[in-house]
């Protein structure tokens, strides 16, 4: 294919690693399930000018992106990580993504609207890419030499905050657990060389602290320890498959134990809210599970209450992790992990503030699954506004069932 613009997703590989995961578990468990995702920017009225604007590129963007296939060295490179089977390794030797699974709309009010639907293991893996597609078009409309400069300038400032962090962390010994941060910023990233410079600097300089990455291709480029268990749509895909509504969150995390046998054991709480998720998270998900992951409501709330659930199951919460994950800077996290140390040891992902830091209001973007096997699903978020869904019959029932109050 000839094309006169510059490819921004150039390596399959250039993904969020729990694509990855969830699609191994979805290819041997539950390979014929049908996927339906839906985009929405959250701050559309924010916008520096209409998303519409950017549909013929977006359309070229992802003509390019179904052309690509995984190389040679990337696909030894996932046989590398323990927990990728060889056999998905040879699905994904054949792999490349199917352009008539998606499709770009726009309406007279200047809104993008993205629609993927097709085979859960096709559809699952253009998320990150799509909307760290979007993000690339929208600013580059918006990017100058000052914007480069002020970025550059933040990003300065979070390398004095992190040696400051890692002096205080030789002061405290060896006893307090460490400040762990990894880059969770791919899918809201300014661009890809601004990802790739970010955490490229910022790993240099405190690689004990910043050794992580949420992305696979610069895991592999730089070294480092590639992070990612579980996102939302695994947890929701089992509300439409063969198990009763309420049993879908052990289902989901029963299939997850039987994937990875004690690999990747970091569970995700808020898929129909924290106060339901422990009440499904008994002893034996407990044991099994290294930890859990926030990723809305308040963090010091939601925190408290799984330390609280590990000393009545008479677990030692010492002996499991946190990792927090929404919205955060490198002040946030410290703090939080100031709060928690001593009880139980966490981590933090970044994202839009370590890859987005410009100085320009970053959109707002998301792109979620909303119907599966031709039922619709949802997440109950502990955050207000992040429940995505078309269907108010089903978000009345999915309370019901779970009983989760209406938010206010």
């Amino acid at each position: 294919m000839t094309v006169s613009y510059a490819p921004i997703i150039t390596s399959l590989l250039d993904n969020d690693l729990y694509k990855f995961t969830m699609l191994q578990a979805m290819l041997h468990q539950f390979p014929q399930t049908h996927g339906v995702y839906r985009f929405r920017c959250r701050n559309n009225k924010d916008a520096a000018y209409p998303l519409a604007d950017i549909q013929k590129d977006l359309e070229q963007q992802l003509d390019s992106l179904c052309e690509l296939r995984f190389l040679p060295d990337e696909l030894e490179y996932l046989r590398s990580l323990r927990f990728i089977r060889s056999d998905f390794v040879d699905y994904l030797e054949l792999f490349k993504l199917k352009r008539r699974f998606i499709t770009v709309n726009t309406d007279d009010k200047g809104r993008l609207f993205i629609d993927i639907e097709g085979p859960m293991i096709q559809a699952m893996f253009f998320e990150v890419f799509v909307l760290a597609i979007v993000n690339e078009l929208y600013f580059n409309a918006l990017s100058n030499d000052s914007v480069i400069e002020e970025g550059q300038r933040r990003l300065d400032a979070k390398v004095a905050l992190l040696h400051q962090y890692a002096a205080k962390q030789t002061q405290y010994g060896q006893e307090t657990p460490p400040f762990i941060v990894a880059d969770f910023g791919t899918r809201r990233r300014f661009s890809r060389r601004w990802q790739a410079h970010v955490v490229e600097t910022l790993h240099k300089a405190e690689p004990k602290i910043v050794g992580g990455t949420s992305n696979v291709y610069l895991a592999k480029q730089l070294g480092m320890t590639p992070i990612g268990t579980m996102a939302h749509e695994f947890m929701q895909a089992f509300q439409a498959l063969d198990v009763r509504l309420r049993d879908s969150q052990k289902a989901a995390l029963e299939a997850w134990v039987h994937e990875y046998r004690g690999d990747l054991g970091i569970a995700l709480t808020d898929v129909v809210g924290m106060d339901a998720f422990l009440r499904d998270f008994d002893l034996y998900f407990a044991k099994l599970f290294d930890g859990l992951r926030h990723d809305s409501g308040d963090p010091y709330i939601w925190g408290d209450k799984a330390i609280a659930h590990y000393e009545k199951l008479k677990i030692d919460p010492k002996t499991k992790i946190l990792t927090f994950s929404d919205g955060l800077n490198l002040e946030k996290a410290w703090e939080l992990h100031q709060y928690f140390k001593g009880r139980i040891r966490t981590s933090f992902g970044i994202g839009t503030n370590l890859t987005n830091d410009m100085g320009i209001t970053p959109i707002n973007i998301v792109l979620k699954l909303v119907e599966c096997n031709g039922q619709p699903v949802a997440k109950l978020s502990d955050s207000p506004g992040k429940t995505m869904i078309n269907n108010d019959t089903y978000l009345a029932y999915l309370r019901q069932v779970f009983e989760v109050d209406e938010p206010e």
